[in-house]
């Protein structure tokens, strides 16, 4: 099972576009890049790494530059990133078909334009992946005595940290002129003693490239995929790129590959697993093959899943079932950690969260791995259980386990609940069970911090660096503390009144004594520490100089229920300067509008081989769900008659439908 999915789906260009096919594998090969990749894809025959310097198919220089393709040897980054991101004219050493399509500072090499798609819809989750990269490498070499050296970003003060000399040593020690200077790493330079990255589902490397192109500190990337079409891909786009002394294509399955490299000395500092759809099954050999301390990057795109829509699916990849929430977003973050944390149980290693943000329509997770016995038994406090109420929204957390401190020893016991009756004390209807879910903090703001301070202090360093900055700043600015959120039009929407303006929200909470805070997984989001019973006496505060018709609301319906209560307090809706927070004063990019149409998730490989339908074809079908309906019935002529391709349509000519057999086998 672990690899039905690499199987079916062996080679993808970036994240959620347009899978190669994968039927007659060795002919399509051959017609799609000529048999000099197809000599290079019978040397991945024996599932060993590739080494592309061996291979006398492929060019051991690069290609020589041209106009469109100039060499970063001998240029100043700043020149390097005036190149053109689409190249027009096919440079030289292209195969025939081939295209050039550039991100970030890499240039990657593409078969043929009508047989792959690239989706640029992933380069933020890219762009953040390298910026998280390269502060974790800084703050792993500086332990070193090692600089991280970034091109375009300002001098940084680097202190060794040693176990004889402290601080105010080093830097005395520096200024007398008593020391050595700390080694200093630059971007595509290797260092022996530097980071060893693992991306296990690389497709056309792209990924692979940027990292061994802007990420510094690095000793090698092993960019690997179950397609020997996609490894001979990576190899070409690596000697393409110049970065062959660093990067190196497998060909292996991803689970299997880890699995041989949990060894103490053979793990991997960086994992990155990007899958098309979920990476359940790669989680288990992910957290083994990860070393102590390393660094696990993982995508899930399978929101819907995630998000309350196939709950019992849910259960079954991840060992917790999700609900359909306002709130499902975060909740998808905190069931992936959930499910880190549990398989890293099982070998004694927990997980610290340093970054997870739920972008569009999937998920983000930037986690570093210990090993500690002691800590693993913390595990179970960190797990809770949602109950969500389905009539009015209002959620409780109930911690799986229970630790307390006696002396110097800590104290495990099950927890004690449930915290809610059977009915929902503010609308009387029943509560849904999801979870189990983390609990605990998703983000290291101290790490998220420097992440965004070396982002916002080189901003050409990533196309996506606006958008980079204005999402970090929310994280910022969320409540560590606090689980889920409400969202203020859901509150409205219970009991049928208007919406009040976000910042009168969060001024009456403040007014009341509460902490509240935005969230980067929703606009609306209200993240705070105060109880479902204050939220529902403001929104009748709020209600009570914004009326509804109390005589149209049903005596069992959960507006009725909650508007017949008083209010214990009286809220206060006057604007107060510190509800409105400095990502919103700064007017940062936080939620980015569609940039195109039809942007988003593309259509996946058909089982048996072939390219999926476009979706934009797809959806002339519209599934009887056509936004703009046809009121002219000569217009249906432009419509395919199924039942005359099924050979069962009875009306001939007079059916208002078509019966041209050319558009009915096209359609």
């Amino acid at each position: 099972m672990l690899v039905r999915t690499a199987r079916l789906f062996p080679l993808f260009i970036s994240h959620h576009r347009r899978p190669f096919c994968t039927h007659s594998v060795r002919q399509t090969f051959r017609r799609s890049l000529g048999s000099a990749v197809a000599t290079a894809s019978r040397g991945l025959t024996s599932m060993e790494p590739l080494e592309t310097t061996q291979d006398p198919e492929i060019p051991t220089n690069k290609p020589s530059p041209t106009p469109a393709e100039p060499s970063s040897e001998g240029m100043s980054p700043a020149q390097t990133d005036t190149t053109a991101d689409k190249e027009k004219t096919p440079p030289a050493g292209l195969l025939p078909g081939e295209t050039v399509f550039k991100e970030g500072k890499a240039s990657i090499l593409f078969p043929s334009a009508n047989e792959v798609f690239y989706n640029p819809v992933q380069e933020f989750n890219r762009d953040l992946t390298c910026a998280v990269i390269t502060e974790f490498a800084r703050e792993l070499l500086a332990q070193r005595g090692v600089k991280v050296v970034v091109p375009g970003e300002k001098e940084r003060v680097v202190v060794s940290l040693s176990e004889e000399t402290n601080e105010a040593d080093v830097q005395t020690e520096e200024k007398n002129g008593a020391e050595e200077p700390a080694v200093t790493v630059t971007v595509g330079q290797k260092y022996e003693h530097g980071l060893r990255v693992l991306e296990g589902l690389a497709a056309s490397g792209l990924r692979s490239v940027r990292f061994a192109l802007e990420v510094p500190g690095l000793q090698s990337v092993t960019a690997n995929d179950f397609s020997t079409k996609a490894a001979a891909l990576i190899a070409r786009n690596a000697q393409y790129n110049g970065v062959s002394h660093l990067l190196q294509a497998s060909c292996r399955d991803a689970s299997m590959l880890m699995y041989e490299m949990r060894g103490k000395k053979e793990r991997y500092d960086v994992i990155d697993l990007d899958p098309y759809g979920s990476p359940a099954s790669f989680l288990d050999a992910a957290v083994q093959a990860v070393t102590e301390g390393g660094l696990l990057c993982i995508t899930c795109t399978d929101m819907a899943v995630l998000a309350g829509n196939s709950g019992e699916t849910c259960y079954s990849k991840y060992g917790a079932v999700s609900i359909k929430a306002k709130y499902c977003h975060e909740m998808a973050l905190r069931i992936i950690l959930h499910s880190l944390d549990q398989r890293a149980a099982v070998y004694q290693r927990y997980i610290q969260p340093l970054l997870s943000v739920s972008v569009d329509f999937y998920i983000r997770v930037f986690v570093r791995v210990f090993t500690g016995q002691a800590k693993v038994k913390n595990s179970a406090s960190k797990q809770a259980l949602v109950y969500n109420c389905v009539g009015c929204g209002s959620f409780h957390l109930q911690r799986m386990g229970r630790k307390t401190s006696n002396g110097k020893h800590m104290k495990y016991s099950p927890a004690s609940g449930p915290p809610v009756g059977p009915q929902c004390e503010h609308c009387g209807q029943r509560h849904q069970l999801g979870g189990p879910m983390w609990a605990e903090p998703i983000h290291d703001l101290a790490f998220v911090q420097k992440v965004l301070s070396a982002v916002s202090g080189n901003p050409s360093r990533f196309g996506t660096s606006k958008r980079i900055e204005g999402m970090l700043s929310m994280v910022t600015e969320e409540l560590e503390d606090v689980p889920l959120y409400y969202t203020v039009d859901s509150l409205s929407s219970t009991i049928h009144c208007n919406t009040p303006p976000l910042l009168q929200f969060r001024s009456a909470l403040l007014h009341a004594g509460h902490r509240v805070s935005l969230s980067h997984a929703s606009k609306n989001a209200i993240k705070t520490d105060a109880p479902p019973s204050a939220l529902w006496d403001i929104m009748r505060c709020w209600e009570k100089a914004n009326p509804v018709k109390r005589e149209k609301l049903s005596e069992t319906s959960p507006a009725f229920k909650i508007l017949s209560t008083e209010p214990s307090l009286e809220a206060c809706f006057t604007v107060r300067e510190d509800a409105n927070p400095q990502s919103r004063k700064r007017h940062l990019t936080r939620f980015q509008e569609n940039p195109q149409a039809f942007w988003g998730p593309k259509a996946r490989a058909k089982t048996g081989g072939g390219i999926s339908t476009d979706l934009q074809e797809k959806r002339k079908k519209c599934q009887n769900k056509r936004k703009n309906q046809i009121t002219d019935s000569s217009h249906l002529k432009d419509y395919p008659c199924k039942r005359f391709k099924q050979g069962t349509c009875t009306y001939g000519d007079k059916c208002c439908f078509s019966h041209n057999l050319e558009q009915t086998n096209v359609e």
